[in-house]
């Protein structure tokens, strides 16, 4: 079946967290019609934390050129239900707020960027025009950033590229979220290799498309400053998890003792193998940096 080349596509953004946000939105900018910009109107989070949402609208003013943000206050800090939950029901409000006139809805996290989003799209064509109602597409999650301007980045246990799929990363228009961005709907699935590279996916899972880790998208996990960092602990749905002091104790560990935090990788369990990865000179690596 060929592949539509008319996919008409708009976005939604979860107004919440200013620390890679521009990156991501410009990296999908073009792609879409419009940006349903979700936040909550009393700048509270998931968790009932205050919530940075004054510099994230601003941020997106700025580089709204083209007027496709379409701003939706809303209240979803809802104390009498669980982080992840208020998570979901944020997500379900937003996405059908985006499907509103299109084919499908790119449901990108602000930490996540497109490295080549002509490479993304044409994926997503072929996912449509196979049929299938959801797209999942490989992420590189970065875990940090070390003073030698090189990233931890998580790997297979001998260091090679790994897949991770956080849930589709677009879906039909229409649908509704079960879990975050997990879905009940058939999936397209794109890998690094025709073989799976996710260790957490059987080893047979099916992989519909390979593209180059080049194409991949960045997710800058926790690549932020301390403060930022332990802001993102308090406020994200998986906050019960994240302020763990251990976990924060290793991550300024690893970052201190990158060449080590590598060479244990063989010996470690899958969320804590890294490899050293250094991005093209010409990305921005920190906002604020020029």
């Amino acid at each position: 079946m060929s592949a539509p080349r008319d996919l008409r596509l708009n976005a939604y953004v979860l107004a919440a967290d200013p620390w890679w946000l521009e990156e991501s939105v410009r990296s999908y900018y073009h792609l879409v019609d419009r940006i349903v910009v979700s936040y909550d109107q009393d700048a509270t989070s998931w968790t009932g934390t205050p919530l940075p949402v004054e510099e994230c609208l601003r941020r997106l003013r700025a580089i709204d050129v083209e007027g496709k943000c379409d701003y939706r206050p809303g209240r979803f800090a809802r104390p009498d239900h669980e982080p992840l939950e208020n998570d979901t029901h944020q997500r379900t409000v937003a996405l059908g707020q985006a499907s509103e006139g299109c084919d499908w809805v790119i449901q990108l996290d602000t930490d996540e960027v497109l490295q080549d989003p002509d490479t993304f799209r044409s994926c997503l064509a072929e996912a449509a025009g196979r049929g299938a109602t959801g797209l999942e597409y490989p992420s590189r999650y970065l875990y940090a950033r070390t003073p030698h301007g090189k990233f931890l980045e998580m790997s297979s246990r001998w260091w090679g590229t790994m897949g991770n799929y956080p849930g589709p990363v677009a879906v039909v228009a229409g649908t509704t979220p079960r879990h975050a961005r997990q879905a009940e709907v058939d999936l397209f699935r794109v890998d690094f290799s025709p073989h799976n590279t996710d260790p957490r996916h059987p080893f047979d899972a099916v992989v519909h498309r390979a593209v180059s880790p080049d194409a991949g998208i960045l997710h800058y996990y926790w690549v932020r400053s301390e403060e930022n960092m332990v802001r993102k602990t308090r406020w994200s749905g998986h906050a019960d998890t994240y302020s763990q002091p251990k976990r924060l104790h290793d991550w300024q560990w690893r970052m201190k003792h990158p060449l080590l935090t590598v060479l244990s990788a063989p010996f470690q369990p899958v969320d804590n193998r890294f490899r050293l990865t250094r991005l093209p000179a010409e990305r921005r690596y920190w906002v604020g940096e020029s």
